[in-house]
């Protein structure tokens, strides 16, 4: 770009200042370019929003069109100090007593007391669990701790802690699982050939001491004995869960009721509901026009925007036929001034008593005016986030503009350079003209002053 290293040097024109101000007039459209680019990544952002809410409304929706989301059931002890229970969704509603008789324990041994960092004695530990052996080679300058470490490291199904009881110190060995199932045998092979004495690694064996036995759980359900390897029992009762934490007194069995769950049915409505009343709170704002101000939201007016509106709403105050209730309204989910749901506590209560009635109403997959409103609305949001969907299309549309936008501007930044590059060589060229001229103007001034001197 060509420039002027002293402007105004011969026309005493402030040059420099000149071509600034025209330059600065050139780029003006720079600036409206600059906000609509603004503009729209903060309309590709907002779509982004919705987007994720729309996603949300799915996800509501869903639990109100799965079977799971209308089989919930409750488990409740009567007593959850000595037993707890869960049951998935279909459990068939029942009621049925605990005794927990015994809890499920891991054996647990401890060895004799042996000097405190003494070498134990070359030879190989087999742990036996439940039919599969695992060996362990213990080295001849081997201590107890070195042994403790080698077990823990393994997959022998044990795990081994160091006592010291004072005068030395002793190998407690638990079973990592409890039960008989999960019960340790352990065997030695002395390399001094007696694998029973007092001597070498087989003192690991001799005097040992089984201080917990390998036991399984036992209950009895109504009065019919039941045996687990844990403190858990599952599908004992077919879809329930038990976990016993305590035997039961003689004569006071817990008593486990499985029952319909309402209340999660109510949150999946509650959650339904106010995942619609977010996008709606979202358009709402994008989309108004503030008449006392003239401004308009940032999507006012985007036809598109509108349209996105129009079907969330046309899918939650539509109608479905051949059920007990045809509307949201009628289980007192009603649409407020805006657009937004409001829910009737105590209508919901009324309807939550029909449970097949208002299953019906969200999730019947029946065609036309029979389809379910969960599914109808599921069925407009899994469009709205389809690949080819609304909202790929419309970031895809969004960022074409940042990329028209950015390429205008680079194409203004151009065209402003080639200009500003021209006025500093038409400037440039008159600073010389001038200059030529105001030297021409000298010159002649001088010669008519000698001209009209008097002659000496």
């Amino acid at each position: 770009m060509a420039t002027i290293s002293s402007p105004g040097v011969g026309s005493n024109l402030d040059i420099k200042s000149i071509v600034s101000q025209l330059v600065a007039l050139e780029k003006k459209p720079l600036d409206k370019l600059k906000l609509d680019a603004a503009a729209t990544q903060t309309k590709i952002t907002t779509f982004g929003q919705i987007k994720s809410m729309v996603s949300s409304l799915q996800d509501a929706v869903s639990k109100l069109t799965s079977v799971t989301g209308w089989n919930s059931v409750s488990a409740t002890s009567s007593n959850k100090d000595y037993v707890s229970a869960s049951a998935i969704g279909g459990t068939q509603p029942t009621n049925f007593s605990v005794e927990v008789q015994s809890l499920a324990q891991a054996r647990s041994t401890a060895s004799q007391s042996l000097s405190k960092g003494a070498a134990l004695g070359e030879g190989t530990l087999t742990f036996t669990v439940n039919g599969t052996a695992v060996d362990i080679e213990v080295g001849a300058a081997d201590t107890m701790a070195d042994v403790a470490s080698k077990i823990n490291g393994s997959a022998a199904g044990v795990t081994a802690t160091i006592l010291n009881d004072g005068a030395g110190e002793r190998l407690l060995l638990t079973s990592k699982a409890t039960g008989l199932d999960g019960a340790f045998a352990l065997t030695v092979s002395d390399v001094d050939g007696n694998n029973t004495d007092d001597l070498g690694l087989s003192r690991l064996l001799f005097n040992t001491t089984e201080t917990k036995a390998a036991a399984n759980a036992q209950v009895k359900i109504n009065n019919i004995p039941v045996t687990s390897s844990t403190n858990t029992f599952t599908n004992v009762v077919s879809g329930v869960t038990l976990t016993v934490a305590k035997e039961t007194e003689a004569n006071k069995p817990v008593t486990i009721t499985i029952a319909p769950d309402s209340s999660a049915v109510k949150a999946n409505i509650e959650a339904f509901v106010k995942a619609y009343n977010d996008i709606n709170g979202v358009l709402n704002e994008a989309t108004k026009y503030d008449q006392a101000t003239g401004v308009g939201g940032l999507l006012q007016g985007d036809s598109t925007t509108l349209s996105l509106q129009n079907a969330l709403r046309a899918a939650v105050q539509s109608l479905t036929t051949g059920g007990t209730f045809s509307r949201l309204s009628d289980i007192g989910i009603s649409a407020q001034r805006g657009g937004n749901l409001e829910i009737n506590a105590s209508k919901l209560a009324t309807a939550l008593e029909q449970p097949n009635a208002l299953k019906t109403l969200f999730s019947s997959t029946g065609s036309g005016s029979a389809e379910g409103i969960a599914v109808r609305i599921k069925s407009v949001t899994t469009a709205l986030l389809a690949t080819d969907g609304f909202f790929k299309r419309k970031d895809d549309s969004l960022n074409r503009m940042l990329d028209e936008n950015a390429k205008d501007q680079e194409r203004l930044n151009a065209k402003v350079n080639r200009i500003e590059a021209q006025l500093n060589r038409k400037y440039s060229a008159l600073d010389t003209q001038m200059a030529s001229l105001n030297a021409l103007n000298t010159y002649l001034t001088q010669q008519i002053s000698q001209w009209n001197k008097p002659n000496s």
